[in-house]
């Protein structure tokens, strides 16, 4: 049974550890969500998102995962007769193709093995056919803990092919790598609060284009929950389409304050010190599952090349340490391992799990010794 008064501190690769001040948020009084006290909070929100990510267009609020917004993003911006390019290095880019051909959408997928970037080239093959209207692209692999090249793939799609729309994922890169919007020339771009956001899951953010939203409204079929251009209307009157989880936008808005204030600059810089960090030691101690070049800033994926038994390393901490990272996700279960450095972690929190896995280590070679 779970200590409620003692839960475990979360180094996985999400939700991560959210600290007691945002859990005060949540435990706020509610709100009417069409009176004006909703609506200045959500307009002011939404309005320091868009300095986050440096955005004039339009930021969206949805109750719900980021899950959601893989349905919403095809569903508003692919049509039936239309054909979309799932681009796939992981288990989730995997499982947004997968959304896209359940939402009746013709897809072509384009594979890498896990653990390998999408590259420009690779993409630029694909479009010249002039086959497709739209692409789906994760930021940052959670599987695998990789960084896909999205600056370059940017780049050469405005200089190429500015027509095909672009649609991201990216739930663990969003606030913690860098995310300028406009200059990206991104379409619909979206995240879960739960990771570096660093607020408990349930509530999601998407970043929607302009011209997203005006092929939306043509599109037949997008459904009410997740359809943009209802979403737009009520955006203009600072509300959501459905009743938002008020309590997830107050935490957001406190934590939207701390990160002005930290400035973007800083908070990119500050993950990848902590990505540093650790992947110093995951090299040291054992291997990265994927080529540094293209390792994130938000989690680290350990190859296993020890041999040791995960499950039970990450056991033994949660009951020595109240602490827990996370194993391999899916296939790499066992031969990976993940720990996750983003949101309100702090690099000596990282020491410490860190020390504590080094621990289990030395136990482990010495009962191999003996």
């Amino acid at each position: 049974m779970v200590d409620w008064k003692n839960p475990p501190r979360l180094f996985i690769p999400g939700p991560v550890k959210v600290n007691e001040d945002v859990l005060q948020q949540l435990a706020r009084p509610t709100l009417g969500h069409r009176g004006k006290e909703y609506a200045q909070l959500h307009g002011e929100t939404t309005d320091m998102l868009k300095k986050i990510f440096f955005t004039d267009q339009n930021v969206f609020l949805s109750t719900s995962s980021a899950s959601g917004i893989w349905e919403a993003a095809i569903r508003n911006c692919v049509g039936l007769d239309e054909t979309v390019l799932a681009t796939c290095c992981g288990a989730f880019s995997d499982k947004w193709a997968t959304v896209a051909k359940n939402c009746g959408r013709n897809v072509d997928e384009l594979k890498v093995e896990w653990g390998k970037p999408i590259l420009p080239e690779m993409i630029d093959e694909k479009l010249a056919t002039g086959k497709y209207a739209a692409i789906t692209l994760v930021y940052n692999e959670t599987s695998t803990g990789l960084t896909n090249p999205v600056g370059q793939i940017s780049e050469m799609m405005k200089e190429k092919y500015p027509d095909v729309l672009v649609l991201v994922d990216a739930v663990s890169a969003m606030v913690a790598l860098p995310l300028r919007f406009d200059d990206l020339g991104w379409d619909v771009v979206f995240a879960s609060v739960q990771k570096a956001f660093a607020i408990p899951p349930g509530f999601a953010v998407a970043l929607v284009s302009n011209r997203a939203l005006e092929k939306s409204k043509n599109i037949p079929g997008r459904g009410y929950y997740f359809n943009f251009e209802l979403w737009a209307k009520s955006a203009e009157k600072s509300q959501t389409l459905v009743t938002p989880s008020i309590p997830h936008v107050m935490a957001l808005n406190y934590q939207c304050e701390k990160l002005l204030k930290e400035g973007m600059g800083n908070v990119w810089q500050r993950h990848k010190q902590m990505g540093e960090f650790v992947r110093a030691w995951a090299k040291e101690k054992f291997a990265l599952f994927c080529d540094e070049k293209y390792a994130s800033n938000t989690l680290t994926a350990v190859k296993n090349t020890r041999g040791i038994n995960v499950a039970e390393t990450i056991n033994a901490i949660q009951q020595k340490h109240d602490t827990i990272f996370g194993n391999g996700y899916g296939k790499l279960k066992e031969e990976t391992f993940r720990i996750a450095h983003m949101g309100d972690i702090t690099l000596d929190e990282l020491r410490e799990l860190l020390s504590w896995i080094d621990d289990e280590l030395a136990k482990v070679a010495g009962t191999a010794e003996i």
